[in-house]
């Protein structure tokens, strides 16, 4: 009989009941969105149905005023997805960026981020690769978050829900190998302390090899929770994860007359022995949730981060012209610490005879960082000074470098005594602080009509120390974020909405460290996004959704050529048909699909465009995309999964002088059970082996798609 660990929403964020908690595995417990239960004799569904993040109450997701998507566990399995680049590959609207090899980065509805990623609602902005091994499921929310999530958010955000104690037994581990070398091992160990608590730990380990020569993966992490249930009304959870992850810094392949170079998709440009993130971190988290009857609910959740992270690269800094290219280098050393506490109160109520959901919440966070570059100079033969690049031929640009890296940043020779001369690159500290205060009110009218209305005030400092030369700067935003809007539901499973919200982005980098004397005066950067929806069961378990919007960025800097001034000119919209199906069409088949026409373009123009264009495009948004993954179980033993990613070109970066063609790509599965709770199953990814080229960081650093490879996993639950 099929066992294994499912989310499971109860009505509203309530606790759970100790006596339910005593039962049997096979009893379900009445939890919140974060906790997982155990169910016996039945496959877990894609999706989930309702969420306590989109709103900060357990709502269900047919209620909620935007598109978001979510991920579920039993989806991230079946396709042995294991980052949040994969992820974000089947949910419309969202494109991965490769981020250097070094970190997740993405963008949503046009806007790229490296911060707008969350864990149980509270900001995780560390550029980092997330795992997947401790998440009940992702869920990507499309358009701008600012009254829930604070500032940035601009086109969406990414939230990591995370398993916890289910005070239920189950055990579930799983070893897989890949047709390139590479190991994985994840455990999932849930186990009651008495009627009261629970202690759940997960785990992973990998080896990881790639088609890319010299490009290697080790990462391996743990991840403790406790639940404890203090009393009838009262949880309690603690939770403490350490993660680390090493990898190569593969920046990719060149560009070539305006397209990715040819033939070169298993070549590395630069040096791979030199080329490495290294990331090391600690999250705790300590989160309490009480009722006091009457509908009324007080919880509060606090996390501390402690973040090392570095890195290192060479890299193709230009595009072949001649049969050459040229090389640069630098590593940046990055660590930070964050301290965030949400507490929020949720009452329940009918005034006047009308239901409604009110949400008073406020949140005090405090981040200090310190980031230093260091550039690399290369010894070139022949010459006496070291230069900032180094040219190599196209047919042999895997190198052995002899470089050095240097608190220095020039373009010309820099050699003693003329060193201290030169510019210093970035060397700085920053000390970030977010106070925020925040109101929402679910009303609901009628069953047929309800108002979703909410304001978030966020005062928030900024202090940067440029530790290069001494000089201190400062900036603090008062930053109002509203959000409103209207669903209808002329059918109980058909809901139909309209939205606006905004959110905003002080000028200083959504990793707050390019504070200057410009930037200090700048008035934040606005995201304005406008939405009409649809949410609909056309049968019972599956949701189809589609949304419109237009989503403006305005307050994007630019240089003024006349003047040299950085001024606030630069205007960005975004406009868009995003399409979704998830869940299950029936018992034996599961689907996940998505579609969105996009079309982001700069409206008011910065000298990043080019010039000769007559349009200027936002890089990494193809115009068509589509998504699609089924699994069907044929029997109780066997099942297949069939899955097709298809993308229209792209640009890689907002010159638009370089294009990313389109493609598609066809993946598969079996499943087997081989005995009761011992399931194999076998993934092959691209399996007519497309040539196709998914993502950029910019025109010189374009990532080829992996042929075919398969994934064979073996899982044992009890």
């Amino acid at each position: 009989m099929f066992i294994r660990s499912v989310s499971a929403i109860a009505l509203s964020c309530s606790l759970a009941d100790p006596a339910l908690a005593a039962e049997a595995a096979t009893t379900e417990v009445a939890v919140d969105d974060t906790q997982s239960i155990v169910v016996t004799g039945q496959r877990p569904e894609y999706g989930a149905e309702k969420t306590c993040t989109a709103t900060r109450t357990c709502t269900d997701i047919k209620d909620v005023p935007q598109a978001m998507t979510v991920i579920s566990e039993s989806q991230i399995e079946d396709q042995d997805l294991r980052s949040i680049a994969d992820i974000l590959t089947f949910v419309p609207g969202a494109t991965p960026g490769t981020g250097e090899g070094n970190r997740d980065q993405i963008t949503l509805r046009g806007n790229n981020t490296t911060a707008d990623f969350f864990v149980d609602g509270i900001r995780d902005d560390v550029q980092y690769f997330r795992d997947l091994y401790n998440v009940d499921r992702v869920e990507v929310l499309r358009g701008s978050n600012a009254m829930i999530f604070g500032r940035g958010g601009g086109g969406g955000v990414v939230n990591r829900v995370t398993k916890r104690s289910s005070l239920n037994e189950y055990r579930e581990f799983a070893i897989s190998g890949d047709s390139e070398g590479g190991v994985r091992l994840t455990g999932d160990l849930d186990q009651p302390l008495g009627l009261n608590a629970g202690l759940r730990v997960n785990g992973v380990y990998e080896n990881g090899e790639s088609f890319r020569p010299n490009v290697e993966l080790e990462r391996y992490a743990v991840n403790p929770t406790v639940g404890i249930l203090a009393g009838p009304d009262t949880r309690i959870d603690l939770s403490y994860e350490f993660f680390h992850d090493r990898r190569t810094a593969d920046r990719g392949l060149p560009s070539q007359n305006g397209d990715p170079v040819e033939g070169h998709d298993s070549v590395f440009f630069g040096d791979p022995d030199k080329s490495y993130a290294d990331a090391d971190v600690h999250i705790g988290t300590f989160a309490v949730e009480h009722s006091f009857g009457e509908g009324l609910t007080l919880r509060n959740r606090t996390l501390y981060g402690d973040y090392d992270k570095f890195y290192q690269n060479i890299y193709p800094s230009s595009a072949v012209s001649g049969g050459t290219l040229s090389l640069s280098a630098y590593n940046d050393t990055i660590t930070r610490e964050n301290l965030f506490s949400q507490s929020d109160l949720v009452w329940e109520n009918q005034l006047g005879g009308i239901d409604q959901t009110l949400l008073i919440g406020f949140e005090l966070g405090r981040q200090e960082s310190r980031q230093r570059r260091l550039n690399g100079f290369f010894a070139i033969t022949g010459q006496a000074n070291r230069r900032s690049s180094t040219p190599v031929p196209v047919e042999s640009p895997t190198i052995d470098a002899d470089v050095v890296f240097l608190p220095f940043n020039t373009t010309a020779p820099c050699t003693p005594p003329a060193i201290g001369l030169c510019t210093p690159s970035n060397f700085t500290e920053g000390e970030a602080s977010v106070t925020a205060i925040y109101v929402q009110d679910q009303i609901r009218l009628s069953p047929a009509f309800e108002i979703v209305a909410g304001l978030r005030f966020d005062r928030f400092s900024l202090d940067v120390t440029n530790l290069s030369n001494n000089a201190e700067f400062s900036r603090t935003d008062e930053l109002l974020s509203p959000r409103i809007g209207f669903i209808a539901k002329p059918m109980p499973d058909l809901s139909l909405y309209a939205s606006y919200s905004r959110s905003y982005l002080p000028q200083s980098g959504d990793q707050f460290g390019s504070l200057d004397v410009t930037s200090e005066a700048l008035e934040p950067e606005k995201f304005d996004n406008y939405e009409v929806g649809a949410k609909w069961e056309p049968v019972e378990g599956l949701l189809a959704t589609a949304a419109v919007y237009q989503l403006d960025r305005t307050n994007t800097r630019a240089v003024d050529p006349v003047t040299n001034l950085t001024v606030l000119t630069g205007a960005q919209r975004s406009r868009g048909l995003e399409l979704g199906l998830e869940r299950s069409v029936s018992d034996r088949w599961q689907i996940s699909a998505g579609y969105a026409w996009q079309k982001a373009e700069i409206t008011e123009r910065t000298t990043a465009c080019n010039p000769a264009s007559q349009r200027c495009e936002v890089p990494l948004v193809p115009r068509h995309q589509f998504a699609l993954w089924n699994r069907y179980d044929v029997s109780d033993a066997l099942g297949l999964g069939l899955g097709v990613i298809a993308r229209s070109k792209s640009f890689a970066s907002i010159s638009n002088n370089v294009t990313l063609p389109g493609y598609a790509r066809v993946d598969a599965a079996v499943f087997y059970e081989l005995a009761d709770n011992i399931e194999a199953q076998v993934n092959i990814e691209n399996l007519f082996g497309a040539d196709y080229f998914p993502t950029a960081h910019n025109d010189n650093n374009i990532a080829p798609g992996a042929p075919t490879t398969a994934r064979a996993t073996l899982r044992f639950r009890f």
